[in-house]
């Protein structure tokens, strides 16, 4: 019985890691974005939970692809987290570096339809730390 949860437990965290080392599809990642465009301009309804996710998760997992590191936390509640940015790392609590936002402003930086300064001056950004800066990398996908 102890064996069969730890071959069960080896299973989920074989996937787990597989998925975590999985590299975006750009194209998969472009339609993602592109269905989300209505609602982050504020045009179109609030499209389901499970695409809101998909699209956070997809974008979150290139910016962490692009900007590999451990130094920042980017987290857009409560669809995904990622770690980022090369430097000093965290390995216990709270990172020193951590950067909050809604989904859909992440998406809207993330293809382009608006600005970090934009999102912080309207406090839908919060950042705390040296490095809780992810522009450089921003809009990850020009849509």
């Amino acid at each position: 019985m102890v064996r069969a949860g730890v071959d069960r437990l080896d299973v989920v965290l074989n996937d787990r890691c597989m998925a975590a080392t999985r590299r975006v599809d750009p194209h998969e990642l472009r339609a993602a974005l592109e269905s989300m465009r209505d609602w982050v301009s504020g045009e179109g309804a609030e499209p389901p939970r499970a695409e809101v996710a998909r699209a956070v998760r997809l974008s979150l997992h290139l910016l962490s692809e692009l900007a590999p590191g451990r130094t920042v936390e980017v987290r857009v509640p409560p669809h995904a987290a990622v770690q980022c940015v090369a430097g000093p790392r965290h390995t216990r609590g709270t990172p020193p570096n951590v950067i909050e936002l809604d989904a859909r402003t992440w998406l809207g930086l993330a293809m382009g339809a608006d600005s970090w300064s934009a999102a912080v001056q309207r406090g839908a950004l919060r950042a705390s730390g040296q490095r809780a800066d992810v522009s450089a990398w921003l809009p990850l996908v020009r849509l």
